[in-house]
């Protein structure tokens, strides 16, 4: 199965709004971290103390997601549909290929065409198909 990782920076304050729309259509797992960062939004001038300071970096939200290759489309309409406010800051969305593991199985799904090789024997393939490697 071919897996793309979809990572969306999104506003705090919209992660409800995705997380709703996402189940709604029975997208449920991700992984949610706090980060830091600046794009087109830049910095901001706060009065702090009697002083002014310059906050260039916006707390956001990534969203780090696994989905199948046919999903891919659906759930970046989702995320821009749920996440959008129309100002800038609104996020940036990444979509990379992936290869995979079960922590639990053991099982790493490998997708290099040119050579393959197993872990266990250290032989390459002669499948050209997804290669399961038990570890």
């Amino acid at each position: 199965m071919i897996l793309k990782k979809i990572e969306a920076i999104i506003r705090p304050e919209r992660l409800d709004v995705v997380k709703k729309a996402l189940a709604e259509k029975g997208f449920v797992a991700m992984t949610v971290s706090e980060v830091l960062g600046r794009g087109e939004q830049k910095g901001i001038k706060l009065q702090y103390r009697g002083g002014t300071m310059e906050v260039d970096r916006h707390p956001k939200l990534k969203i780090e997601m696994y989905i199948t290759d046919k999903n891919v489309g659906s759930v970046i309409k989702i995320i821009c549909d749920a996440a959008r406010t129309g100002k800038f800051g609104d996020g940036r969305i990444f979509v990379t290929p992936e290869k995979s593991g079960g922590v639990r199985t053991g099982a790493v799904d490998i997708y290099d065409s040119d050579i393959k090789e197993t872990a266990a024997t250290g032989k390459p393939s002669e499948d050209k198909e997804t290669l399961l490697i038990k570890t």
